[in-house]
């Protein structure tokens, strides 16, 4: 962690933390947006989820890629920590298991980014209400 040594580091790093948030929390219209969901219960953080939330919520800013990055209790993946939901407008939700900071790359530069399926899909096993 960075030393403090005057009030202007101090606002450069509550700028920064700004800037963070406003990536996690931009909610005009989250349906127009790639949203990301992080599973971030106890398994979830115990298995890496909050440097893979970092990772998503850093990389998105950086490739200038407008996303929602959020983070959510237990999905019921336990077996795949950490777990992400990933929302393209337009298409149905994926949800990918056993995600890492690579991982995470690659679901940004192949998925989000070009359309391409990535491995670690866990597929859907259940049926929604609104099918019925």
């Amino acid at each position: 962690m960075t030393k403090i040594k005057s009030l202007n580091d101090l606002r450069a790093i509550k700028a920064e933390v700004e800037a963070k948030m406003n990536l996690r929390e931009r909610s005009d219209a989250p349906e127009k947006m790639i949203q990301v969901k992080v599973a971030m219960a106890t398994c979830g953080i115990a298995s890496g989820a909050k440097a893979v939330m970092d990772y998503m919520i850093s990389e998105l800013d950086k490739r200038h890629i407008p996303a929602i990055v959020s983070q959510t209790g237990c999905m019921g993946y336990c077996y795949a920590e950490p777990t992400i939901e990933v929302t393209i407008p337009g298409k149905d939700s994926i949800v990918f298991g056993y995600v890492t900071e690579k991982k995470a790359d690659q679901i940004i530069e192949k998925y989000i980014l070009n359309g391409e399926l990535v491995e670690g899909i866990i597929p859907v096993n259940y049926e929604s209400i609104d099918s019925k």
